[in-house]
């Protein structure tokens, strides 16, 4: 059974990568042949068409070397103290006009203090960040967007939306490179769902866990990232 699911991600993969390379390409190579034939001029209209085509494929060029770098062990991963609930304000700040634009409540809930993390500042925004740009493109106008973090044993960062869902047997799977989030989140946008994967991949590398949680179809879902709290540091020598 897992060599044949393999075998039908590695046939869902090259699809996926077809498409999303080839519909840019097309789009860019039409217009260029449109040029040379004299049959269209090149307006400033034209040109933003082309260059956020151009965007796509350096975002998808981009997010396959990251997933390289993280298997090959070349990512640079600076591993320090961090506070959760800074983190999760940083996050929110930045998030919070945008989700008021698409009429999306954010909201959130974090202790004053808790336990520090050990982990990568840069590498856990661009992991919320994913995280956030994901749950917003399945939580309609008028949904909830929830940033949480709670402490025990393990510290969990939690993002909740109230949106689409995911079936659960699609739940295993959201977060396996080439997964199609449109599958797995009800939507049609045929986009392959390399964030998810990015935030794994960046997450492990960090030494912590991602998972995801969803009652189901329509109940919406929520992203559960673990880590161990940071050791505490020894006390600084008397200066005596």
């Amino acid at each position: 059974a897992d060599l044949f699911r393999a075998d039908q991600q590695r046939r869902r993969m090259t699809a996926d990568i077809t498409h999303d390379l080839g519909t840019p390409l097309q789009v860019i190579s039409g217009y260029i042949e449109m040029l040379e034939e004299g049959v269209v001029t090149l307006s400033p209209q034209r040109l933003e068409i082309i260059k956020t085509e151009i965007g796509h494929l350096r975002r998808l060029v981009d997010d396959l070397t990251t997933l390289a770098q993280v298997e090959a062990g070349g990512l640079d991963i600076q591993l320090a103290p961090l506070q959760p609930p800074v983190l999760l304000e940083r996050i929110y700040n930045a998030y919070h006009p945008i989700a008021a634009r698409k009429g999306i409540t954010l909201t959130l809930d974090v202790p004053q203090s808790m336990p520090d993390i050990l982990a990568d500042e840069g590498r856990m925004m661009q992991v919320l960040k994913n995280l956030l740009e994901n749950v917003m493109r399945y939580t309609p106008k008028g949904g909830a967007i929830r940033l949480s973090a709670q402490a025990g044993s393990r510290i969990q960062l939690r993002v909740a939306d109230t949106g689409s869902g995911i079936e659960a047997d699609d739940l295993p799977y959201v977060f396996d490179r080439f997964y199609r989030a449109d599958k797995s989140r009800g939507g049609n946008s045929g986009k392959m769902g390399l964030g998810l994967a990015i935030c794994k991949a960046l997450v492990i590398a960090q030494n912590g866990m991602i998972s995801a949680e969803s009652a189901g179809k329509g109940q919406g879902a929520c992203m559960v990232i673990t880590f161990n709290p940071a050791p505490a540091q020894a006390a600084p020598p008397d200066a005596d």
